[in-house]
């Protein structure tokens, strides 16, 4: 926990290994202390108790604005690369421009190196039948689940399940358009994720991703689905497969796609190559916890969920060369944003993993170490996205949310299918 010392809060042990000295002191009005404790991937302990006992600096509310529905995008740009782009730069009073995503290319420097997240999304929305009353059921695939038990080696799901009174041993039958179905037996409610089951999958041998691109469809977010039906739009699950899903894709492991990167094709891809803009990948899975609002009176007190990252030994070293030379680490997207600075983190610590559990909560105040721009979306009210682009610019969340208000008036999209901003100093 944090202590308070002749005015200064001392960094507890567990993150002692993240700024030098074990028990270092810094002055009470820096209040990096306690943005360090429980909020980095590399902590020991990386929870959020001693932020939640000390004085938490952001409170929730602040993240609030008014958006009508019709600002809600239910359909990506078409092409993609026609979605709006506004440019802001991180320091305050800086030029604003408007543009679109193929301009991309001019708005950034030979040399600046673009972190991208190359995870695949999962068709991870289910539907089904009760075997008990015939009532139809949804859910969503969330990850495998690991057997406790050695000698057990059934597959296993984790996964949330939209139904009236689920109970152990409840079966839902899940057809497949083509192929085979399954069969999901609720075994017990998961321990690690609030409100989800474990369930055992009846099932062929084929991995999960293969299984569930037979009877899933595209998890698209809630308030998209919501906004279609009430505007009556009605879209084949093909074309959200498609367009769902960045077009350098690779990893699966996703149940919600990296936003920013559904706005690039391969044409721009090239554009930035040609312009001497550099590239490296990484990989984060990205959780059910991305549409969880923050509920907490603080966002430092918020229960920030774990999601898998992972950072090759060649990423790293082009991110360290980057540093060094003075070229500036362009992230596509929050999650890629959120995989740099925990392994920049780790490398702090002289933690060489590769891949790693990350619980990085970036709020106002957070000192970035790697990342010195990002292309990211319009985000929904409430969320840590919004803390973290606060936390890129001079102004925090109040200058936000007014970059946010003018957007509006000029017709921007929001949310996943939305347009995109650019946070970067010319």
């Amino acid at each position: 926990m944090l202590t308070p010392i002749n005015r200064a809060w001392r960094v507890p042990d567990c993150c002692g290994g993240l700024v030098g000295p074990r028990m270092r002191t810094f002055p009470d009005t820096s209040r990096r202390a306690i943005r360090l404790c429980g909020l980095v991937a590399a902590c020991q302990r990386p929870d959020v108790e001693c932020v939640q006992r000390y004085r938490p600096v952001l409170r929730t509310d602040e993240l609030d604005y008014d958006l009508p529905e019709h600002a809600i995008a239910t359909t990506p740009a078409e092409p993609r690369d026609a979605a709006r782009l506004m440019r802001i730069e991180r320091r305050e009073g800086g030029l604003t421009r408007h543009a679109v995503i193929r301009d991309l290319p001019g708005m950034l420097r030979p040399g600046d190196l673009l972190i991208l997240n190359t995870t695949r999304v999962l068709p991870a929305r289910l539907e089904g039948t009760r075997t008990d009353t015939g009532a139809r059921v949804e859910g969503l695939y969330l990850h495998a689940a690991a057997n406790a038990d050695a000698a057990v080696s059934e597959r296993r799901w984790v996964l949330l399940l939209k139904a009236k009174k689920p109970r152990e041993g409840l079966t839902v039958r899940c057809d497949a358009a083509l192929g085979e179905g399954i069969a999901l037996t609720l075994l017990h409610r998961s321990v690690a994720e609030p409100g989800a089951w474990v369930a055992r999958v009846d099932a062929d041998d084929q991995p999960d991703h293969a299984i569930l691109s037979r009877i899933g469809a595209t998890p698209l977010p809630p308030y998209i689905l919501a906004a279609r039906r009430h505007g009556q739009i009605d879209m084949p699950d093909a074309y959200d497969r498609a367009r769902y899903q960045t077009v350098y894709a690779d990893q699966a492991g996703s149940v919600a796609a990296p936003t920013a990167g559904l706005h690039l094709t391969p044409t721009v891809l090239d554009a930035l190559t040609d312009r001497g803009v550099l590239r490296a990948d990484v990989v984060l899975h990205v959780g059910i916890g991305t549409f969880k609002p923050v509920e907490t009176e603080y966002v430092e007190q918020h229960p920030i969920h774990a999601e898998w990252c992972s950072m090759n030994a060649e990423t790293r070293g082009a991110i360290l060369r980057a540093r060094r030379e003075g070229r500036r680490v362009i992230c596509i997207g929050t999650t890629a944003a959120r995989t740099v600075e925990t392994f920049a983190a780790l490398h702090e610590r002289g933690d060489t993993r590769t891949e790693v559990e990350t619980r990085l909560l970036i709020t106002p105040g957070y000192d970035w170490r790697w990342t010195d721009g990002l292309l990211t979306n319009f985000h929904l009210p409430r969320s840590t996205l919004l803390a973290m682009c606060g936390a890129l610019i001079d102004g925090g969340v109040g200058r936000l949310k007014s970059v946010y208000a003018d957007a509006m008036t000029r017709g921007y999209r929001f949310f996943s299918y939305g347009d995109a901003m650019l946070i970067a100093d010319e």
